[in-house]
């Protein structure tokens, strides 16, 4: 909790100075970790996740740790919305002195992106409240709609993974059942997987005579290929412990590929990636 002597233009003198030291304590350590030294940036979020429109949502109370970043202050303010200079540091101390006095703070304007947060309107008072101690904080709510799924996200080591899959299920245009059972944990495998679909369509279109739009296309692969090789992997135990299909599959396809130079799958197949598994020298 932040200091009282009950003088409050003193009192937010003295917040400002702590949160500046905390931020450059914060900064040096995040340095040598090589981790994120500013806020999210709403754009970067979006280019990963897509962007399908919005809904205006009105003014609500929010939870202040859910405000992850901002529409255009991303080198203002470190991730946890402490300020990176002194350059506002009068507009910093007025909010802060006000806030102790308990004068009325008018509401903050915001995107909301999944559960999370981004600033288009009141850094300062986000930096101040979150400063002084408080949870939660009113806000004018813009929702937007993403194509993917906008969960998980807590930094910008989680954007490539959801990059990756936005960019996989454009070229794999999945229905919804399918989306959900063909995931990567290892964001590499999914250019790595739409390769291997789209070779598997054109084989199919090559062999039938057809020409088949992509989505027809994901949706056989899916069928006729995806759901049978995880049956048998799934049957055979090939599937390791806590393994995603979609990283199981890529796996698996692979080695089928090194051993048999086949694009099919038979029980010799699956055989022959069991001996390989016996072989394999143990870690």
């Amino acid at each position: 909790m932040p200091s009282d002597t009950g003088f409050p233009r003193a009192d937010a003198e003295a917040d400002f100075l702590k949160v500046r030291r905390q931020q450059r304590v914060s900064g040096l350590a995040r340095k040598v970790r090589g981790e994120q030294r500013r806020v999210l940036s709403l754009d970067e979020v979006l280019q990963a996740v897509g962007n399908r429109g919005e809904e205006a949502l009105g003014v609500q109370s929010i939870p202040l740790d859910k405000i992850v970043g901002s529409v255009d202050k991303v080198r203002e303010f470190d991730p946890s919305f402490r300020p990176t200079s002194g350059r506002n540091r009068a507009r910093w101390e007025r909010l802060a002195e006000a806030v102790r006095r308990g004068q009325p703070i008018p509401p903050i304007d915001v995107y909301q992106v999944g559960d999370l947060y981004f600033v288009r309107d009141g850094h300062h008072r986000v930096s101040v409240m979150k400063a002084l101690g408080d949870t939660a904080i009113e806000a004018d709510v813009t929702r937007i709609r993403t194509t993917l799924d906008a969960s998980g996200i807590r930094g910008r080591e989680d954007l490539r993974g959801k990059n990756l899959r936005r960019l996989f299920l454009e070229r794999v245009p999945l229905d919804r059942l399918a989306r959900g059972e063909v995931r990567c944990a290892e964001p590499q495998h999914y250019p790595e997987l739409a390769e291997m679909v789209e070779a598997w369509s054109a084989r199919l279109m090559f062999r039938e005579g057809v020409l088949l739009t992509a989505s027809h296309a994901a949706a056989r692969w899916y069928a006729e290929e995806f759901t049978m090789v995880m049956d048998l992997a799934r049957d055979g135990g090939f599937v390791e412990p806590g393994e995603d299909e979609g990283d199981a599959y890529v796996r698996l396809a692979g080695t089928r590929y090194h051993l048999m130079g086949a694009h099919v799958w038979s029980e010799e197949v699956f055989e022959e990636i069991a001996r390989s598994r016996r072989k394999a020298p143990k870690r």
